[in-house]
């Protein structure tokens, strides 16, 4: 099993791949976002400020990140960064406690509902665009003012679905495509300003969104998730976090405008090749990090540490 929960008695010798970095990470209480958070920590960052709504487990996410790795200072922020006069206090908020600000992590996203088109609720269609495109637009126009100070980059969150589109969730592909082709302008335009843009793209990964006991997800869908990746089974959030890290480090300094695909080849593969991968293979790799929201955004159904 890939981390997800447990102890961890001591303190993580860091590899420094991000040493030093300050970086905002949205949608940080849960799932990608958390993992993403810790990965940062564990690659040496200095400062982190995590982003999410009132009723996430910011708090919570910062004890761990603080008890774990000591050399990182964390600071949370929980208003809808959806709207342009909070994103701007975010920024404000990481730039006053930290001094600069390197790093923007666009995470932040919504899947509500599983319907066909015809049926398939407006305000849920609204929550995608505000959620989805509205944080992204919001905070990197807030937050490219410092990167072009620090010559620092932003990384959002695209998926497989941009590319391929998805049955059942019509809407929510297209959000991911624009998050795709706004990466690409940024990177176009803000290039002579030392500034890099990227996308991770995401296939089906092993958080709350993709179990039928705690996402939007029916067992067909899920089947057909899992079944239609090389390698028969859903990324772990670590696995994502690692991409991520990577974007966001010095030793990507010559890519931007890229969307970096992490499907287990979801988007090329053809039919239900993941039915006939072995056990062994599906089984999800050990992580280096310890985390508690993988799959619960709430810290009363999340196990302690």
């Amino acid at each position: 099993m890939a981390s997800t929960n447990g102890t961890q008695s001591d303190r993580v010798q860091r590899p420094g791949k991000l040493d030093g970095k300050v970086a905002i990470i949205t949608g940080a209480g849960a799932g990608i976002g958390e993992a993403i958070a810790h990965k940062f920590a564990y690659e040496g960052a200095a400062g982190l400020l995590l982003a999410g709504l009132p009723d996430d487990p910011l708090d919570e996410v910062k004890a761990d990140i603080e008890d774990q790795y000591p050399g990182t200072s964390v600071e949370t922020f929980d208003k809808d960064i959806g709207e342009q006069e909070n994103a701007e206090a975010a920024v404000k908020a990481a730039v006053d406690a930290f001094g600069k600000l390197d790093v923007l992590v666009n995470n932040a996203g919504v899947l509500p509902t599983l319907a066909e088109i015809d049926e398939y609720p407006v305000e849920d269609y609204r929550r995608f665009v505000h959620n989805n495109i509205d944080t992204t637009f919001f905070m990197t126009r807030a937050a490219i003012p410092e990167l072009q100070k620090t010559r620092g980059n932003v990384v959002s969150a695209g998926s497989e679905a941009g590319w391929n589109g998805t049955p059942q969730f019509t809407p929510y592909g297209p959000t991911k495509a624009w998050n795709h082709a706004f990466m690409k302008g940024i990177a176009g335009e803000q290039g002579k300003y030392g500034v890099r843009a990227n996308c991770v793209c995401p296939g089906p990964v092993d958080t709350s969104w993709t179990h039928v006991e705690t996402g939007p997800m029916d067992e067909d869908t899920v089947e057909t998730l899992t079944g239609a990746t090389a390698l028969g089974r859903r990324g772990t959030t670590e696995e994502i976090a690692n991409v991520y890290a990577f974007l966001a480090s010095d030793e990507a300094s010559y890519v931007t405008g890229a969307l970096w695909l992490v499907d287990g080849a979801t988007t090329i593969v053809h039919g239900m090749p993941g039915k006939d991968v072995p056990e062994d293979i599906k089984s999800e790799p050990e992580g280096k990090l310890t985390l508690r929201f993988q799959r619960a955004s709430d810290p009363a159904d999340a196990p302690t540490r």
